[in-house]
This record gives C-alpha cells, structure tokens and sequence, in this order.
C-alpha cells in the first residue's frame, strides 16, 4: 500500500469517527432547548403574573380601608364643628338675652317713678314737684343707660364731624377760628359702645368776612 493509499484509508477513518460524535452533541443540545424552554418558561411567567395580581389587590384593598378611615375622621369633624357651632349660637343668644334683661332691671325703677308721677292728682301738686321728680327720674334713667354703654354726642364748640353730627343749618360767625365748629345742638347724639346710634343734629359755624 502506498502512502496516498494510506491517507485516504486514515481519512476515511477520521471522518466516520468524528462525524456521529458531532451530530450527537448537536441533537442533545437541541433535545435539552426543546424540553426546558417552553413549560419552564409559562411557569415562571405564570407565577409573576400571580404574585403581581395579589400584591394589587393587596394595595388597594388597603386604600380602599384609608379612604374609610379618613372619610369617618371627616364626618366626625363635620359633626363636631356643627355641634360647635350650635353651641356657640346658643350661648350667643344667651348672652344677648342677659345683656337686654340687665338693661331692662335697671331701668325698672326710674319706670316706677313715671308711673307714680303720671298718677299724681294735679290738685294737690305743684309744677316744680313734678319738674323735679320728672329730672330725678331723667337722671336715674341716663345713669342706667350709661352704665350699659350708652354714650351722649353733645358737640357744642367743637369741630364739625359728618361721622358723629348731621348738619341741620348754617350760621355766620366773624371769627376764622371758629369755621367749621358746632354753634348749637338742636338734638343730642348717641352711642353705644362705639357704635353711632343716632347722629347729632347740629348747627354749623361758617366764617364770612364782613369787610
């Protein structure tokens, strides 16, 4: 046998041994990606998908119990601050109410006195007896309502102010100074506590020079 002979006899035995090893490992691969990949992989993407449905029913199942509590915290201060409310009309009114029965006690007796001068027999009583009780009575009446809060607005000589006095006339005054200032009060003023009740009804100096 020569050696060309020889060779192809050698070549011959590699290529029948080297080919079936080589296609084995090639169909075992094969073998192996057909039977992991399709089961394997719906079971893992089954079980996430799972576990993702629970954790969201989880969530919301929790909000949906924060939403309770917040929304019974929001009827409860509803209700608190009505039944505030209503507390705070009612002690508003109560209030008002003692002020008014306190004005009304303390005039009570000044009502006494008119009623015994209005049933005087005027045969047997002089004017000044009933000039006097009528200023006594006067009297008793203003201490009661200034102790209430009433204020008198008697502005005679002083400036004229439009959110105290109500101008009713005019008249001239030779002096410069006194522009402006009140002449006469045809009828007093009040207030109470601060707040104007009735302006007082005035009359106005106003400097003209005569030369």
């Amino acid at each position: 046998m020569n050696d060309s002979g020889l060779t192809d006899q050698i070549g011959d035995d590699h290529g029948e041994g080297v080919e079936p090893g080589l296609d084995a490992v090639a169909a075992l691969d094969d073998d192996m990606v057909e039977e992991a990949d399709p089961a394997e992989n719906d079971s893992c993407r089954g079980q996430t998908e799972v576990e993702i449905r629970d954790d969201a029913a989880e969530r919301f199942s929790q909000l949906q119990r924060d939403l309770t509590i917040e929304r019974d915290k929001h009827l409860r201060l509803v209700a608190e601050f009505d039944n505030f409310r209503k507390r705070m009309m009612k002690q508003a009114s109560e209030a008002e109410s003692r002020g008014q029965a306190d004005l009304v006690k303390a005039i009570l007796d000044p009502l006494d006195d008119i009623a015994r001068f209005a049933h005087v027999d005027p045969a047997v009583t002089d004017s000044t007896t009933l000039v006097e009780g009528v200023d006594m009575v006067e009297k008793k009446i203003t201490k009661a309502l200034r102790a209430a809060g009433l204020e008198f607005v008697n502005p005679v000589g002083e400036k004229f102010d439009p959110s105290l006095h109500e101008a009713v006339a005019t008249e001239v005054t030779q002096d410069p100074e006194e522009d402006g200032t009140v002449a006469r009060v045809y009828q007093a003023g009040h207030t109470f506590k601060g707040q104007l009740l009735r302006p007082a009804r005035v009359v106005v100096r106003q400097h003209h020079d005569a030369r």
